[in-house]
């Protein structure tokens, strides 16, 4: 197995849209649509929409967790079920036709137990098919404790898996103290673990670059949004990946389009700041669907020629 990829939080995601959005009206809306959602699993969408393989695990009960299952099994997914007694949750995004704007209501997830969450560290620790990349992307549902992404952490370490990470808080700050291959944040987030309450960019280059040297993590790939993103690695200078402006349609799905897109790069012999550019075409191919559609293959494919076309302009020693 090349990558398996861990949703600990998943979601239906239903998505519709209305002529007009109002306050103490009845907001007529079209036929819903529905998609699976939640970190990993948009990580594994991504990749196969990208042509590559994955294994999705994840955490699923009730009614709402058979029909993520279908949802999947539709998308030609590789998945594992984790079998819990509780529904999983439903989001809810409506788009305002009148003002092309996007009205996103995102629901908590079910408290899960202690025999939940642990019969997935226990399944990884006894994995025969280790795999090489193990992505966790996502928030952590109620019932899992802070540190359940060390831990995991700790199990890819002692198999010899990349462990790749994309979530927030407290979790974050947890795994960091164990180790991890790569992580994602965003320039709050990233502030945020850096402890400022404000910080610039040319700050941020050189706050990274500390971090990175002090704590066990080999790659930070710092999402600026629309801007792209900075690769921060060992020994070199910061390196911006700045996509051209598009259209924007939807942002929903971008971050895990975008981490897809860095395990295909990956994937298929790319270097990582390859890697980073792949997936930060993917990211920006996304935000030209609607909904959680995700990037399309050959979107990501004409932004990626775009961006290695603009970068040897770009370089002096060209």
């Amino acid at each position: 197995m090349k990558i398996l990829t861990l949703t600990m939080n998943p979601v239906i995601d239903k998505s519709t849209q209305a002529d007009m959005v109002l306050p103490k009206k009845k907001n007529r809306c079209d036929i819903p649509i529905y998609e699976p959602g939640g970190g990993g699993i948009n990580v594994s969408r991504a990749l196969k929409k990208l042509g590559h393989s994955s294994v999705a695990w994840y955490l699923a009960g009730g009614k709402s967790g058979d029909m993520l299952y279908d949802l999947l099994e539709e998308e030609d997914i590789e998945q594992r079920k984790f079998d819990t007694d509780k529904d999983i949750r439903e989001n809810l995004m409506v788009f305002d036709k009148s003002t092309g704007e996007n009205y996103r209501f995102t629901m908590a997830g079910p408290e899960f137990s202690r025999s939940d969450w642990k019969e997935i560290l226990d399944e990884i620790e006894n994995m025969d098919d280790t795999p090489e990349y193990l992505v966790a992307s996502g928030s952590l549902p109620p019932g899992v404790p802070d540190d359940f992404y060390a831990r995991l952490a700790e199990k890819c370490k002692s198999a010899g898996s990349k462990f790749i990470l994309d979530t927030s808080g407290k979790a974050l700050k947890e795994a960091l103290k164990t180790g991890v291959y790569l992580f994602k944040p965003n320039f709050k987030e990233m502030a945020s673990l850096l402890e400022k309450e404000s910080i610039t960019g040319m700050e941020m280059e050189n706050e990274a670059r500390k971090f990175l040297e002090n704590n066990s993590c080999e790659i930070i790939v710092l999402s600026l949004g629309s801007k792209g993103s900075m690769l921060v690695q060992p020994g070199k200078r910061p390196e911006y990946i700045i996509p051209p402006s598009m259209p924007v349609k939807s942002a929903v799905g971008a971050g895990d389009s975008m981490v897809g897109g860095i395990l295909a790069g990956l994937t298929k012999g790319l270097d990582i700041s390859e890697a980073v550019q792949y997936g930060v075409a993917a990211g920006t191919a996304a935000t030209l669907t609607e909904g959680s559609q995700l990037c399309r293959k050959k979107d990501t494919e004409e932004i990626f020629n775009w961006l290695k076309n603009s970068r040897i302009m770009n370089d002096p020693n060209d």
